[in-house]
């Protein structure tokens, strides 16, 4: 098992949290145990896909139709000798 240590956390948000965990019925350090293993695991703080996202706001089913164009290079070719 791993040990990590948090520096510069507010006295409010320690406090904060001790309460929460005291609701819930578990110690400050469980209670923590279960916010960071449950982050772990959350999709919500992974690299945001870029596909995903623009379906999400465009596309067909929420009304925008995007015409992109051709993708060209606009730079010379470089040939090498052999």
């Amino acid at each position: 098992m791993a040990n990590i240590t948090i520096r510069d956390l507010s006295d409010s948000a320690k406090e904060s949290l001790r309460v929460q965990a005291a609701k819930s019925g578990i110690s400050l350090e469980a209670y923590a145990r279960l916010i960071l293993q449950s982050a772990s695991t959350s999709e919500d703080f992974l690299q945001p896909d870029i596909l995903k996202l623009a379906s999400k706001y465009f596309g067909d089913k929420n009304g925008v139709d995007l015409v992109l164009p051709k993708r060209t290079s606009s730079r010379p070719s470089v040939y090498f000798d052999s």
